[in-house]
């Protein structure tokens, strides 16, 4: 899951959600689990969970929503949609007042029964007397879908408040068994071992605490869990702030954090390029992954105009294969760097050709085109032995034939960004988010692969397709994980 960039979650106040809503017919489900990343139903093809965080359950504005679009044939959504709340039953909690249930999730079979589940935070949610303590709750994955789940408990709620504010996935100790990572507003990371029940037993936890620095609520950005030196055991990335010689923060940096034996270390961590934006992939075909950082810094002195994507490749030795810098102003990107376009402000890898090799789709959600501001623009790059060709790029807005919608001011087109092959076919298909758009009610536009590249003709997907009221500000599509 990718954390989103702009900070403005406004409250709101839609209509009340019962939770568990199915919207559209299900399909029939497989005799057995397929034990596919993201497939929450087990019938061989990859889900998403498309986030509300700003959805009113029960009257409570901003207690948040998580919607999942079941991938088919024809696509994420097309047959079947599931709206979770904590209002859902065999959710643990209860919906409240600005929990933000869904601000951040992570996808893995954390009980190892076949079927995927899912990490959800409520980020701001009160845990008794500790006001925006947060929690996490993992739901299950079964035969029909995602059912039931069980609150994985903050282990220090004196200490820092917001935990979940990021969650991450990914066997980092290499025992075969997925691991949950969850930070909160300080620079430490609580890691629960692999074996997460349906009972709420986990195989233990420890906490890593990271060379970012430590300012209570300005620390870790984002968590991002990979494979970079293909050791059989995921690294995580960790976004977050440097200190100067004066002991204030100043600019941010990003670390490499190398799974091992015991577990995520900090010992052997790999100052990277700056970027609040993160993720993980093969994207050159040497068996190795490569870590791409959106940069949208540009008020920065040096910082490249408009936003930059910068490609770290992954080694034996972790992140120490050289860099590259994609820029709206590389040769064969459209458009050109503005200031403000914030052009990597979400990213995603995934193999749109089934060439093997990482493909990347990169929003500039505050693009303007055509006079209209911050409209949005997602570009999408392929991968080659060589690195990223930035020939044959494709841009894509609403004003693209095929493309729901228009390109309206503030909409934020691109704000959200996941490439995850959900047909079935070996591809990664792209779905966008839009949660800016019409006054922050929020959209999600799901394209297909054609088997070379993404195509064009997109399917929209609105709050009333998942059961959301538009009144106030629920931000369908902040966040997309699968």
């Amino acid at each position: 899951m990718h954390s989103s960039l702009r900070t403005t979650l406004a409250v709101a106040t839609a209509a009340a959600l019962t939770g568990g809503l199915l919207v559209a017919g299900a399909g029939a489900a497989a005799a057995a689990p397929a034990g596919l990343q993201g497939d929450f139903n087990g019938d061989g093809f990859r889900d998403l969970a498309v986030s509300a965080s700003g959805a009113t359950v029960k009257g409570y504005g901003g207690a948040g929503a998580v919607t999942v679009l079941y991938g088919s044939p024809a696509g994420a959504g097309a047959q079947k949609i599931q709206t979770i709340t904590q209002e859902t039953p065999g959710v643990p909690g209860s919906a409240e007042k600005q929990d933000r249930f869904g601000g951040h999730t992570a996808t893995a079979d954390f009980n190892s029964d076949g079927y995927a589940d899912l990490a959800i935070s409520a980020l701001l949610e009160d845990v008794g007397s500790d006001v925006d303590g947060g929690t996490v709750t993992v739901v299950f994955g079964s035969a029909t879908g995602l059912t039931g789940g069980i609150t994985v408990a903050d282990p220090t709620p004196t200490q820092h408040d917001h935990f979940g504010s990021g969650v991450a996935a990914g066997d980092f100790n290499g025992d075969g068994k997925p691991d949950l990572a969850a930070k909160s507003d300080n620079n430490k990371i609580d890691v629960y071992r692999g074996g997460i029940s349906k009972s709420g037993t986990t195989g233990g936890r420890y906490t890593v605490t990271t060379p970012v620095l430590a300012v209570q609520g300005h620390d870790i950005f984002n968590i991002t869990a990979g494979n970079v030196n293909n050791d059989g055991r995921t690294d995580l990335v960790v976004d977050g702030y440097e200190g100067d010689s004066t002991g204030e923060y100043s600019y941010n940096a990003n670390y490499y954090l190398p799974g091992s034996s015991s577990g995520v270390t900090a010992t052997n961590a790999k100052k990277l390029p700056a970027g609040i934006i993160t993720d993980i992939g093969d994207t050159n075909g040497d068996g190795f992954g490569d870590i791409v950082i959106g940069n949208t810094w540009d008020e920065k002195p040096g910082v490249s105009v408009g936003g930059a994507v910068h490609v770290v490749y992954g080694t034996a030795s972790g992140p120490t294969g050289g860099t590259d810098t994609i820029t709206q102003n590389s040769p064969g990107v459209p458009g050109g760097s503005e200031k403000g376009d914030l052009f990597g402000g979400e990213l995603s890898l995934g193999d749109i050709n089934g060439d093997g090799l990482q493909d990347l789709a990169v929003g500039a959600p505050n693009e303007d085109l055509g006079g209209v501001a911050d409209a949005g623009m997602v570009t999408v790059v392929y991968g080659t032995p060589s690195g990223f060709s930035t020939s044959g790029a494709q841009a894509i807005e609403q004003d693209t034939p095929g493309v729901p919608g228009a390109s309206e001011k503030l909409d934020g087109f691109g704000g959200e960004v996941f490439l995850s092959d959900t047909t079935g076919d070996g591809k990664a298909d792209m779905t966008v988010g839009v949660p800016w758009e019409n006054a922050e009610n929020g959209y999600v536009v799901a394209f297909r692969s054609d088997g070379t590249k993404i195509s064009t003709t997109g399917r929209g997907i609105g709050l009333a397709d998942v059961g959301i009221s538009t009144a106030g500000a629920p931000v369908l599509g902040l966040n997309i994980s699968g």
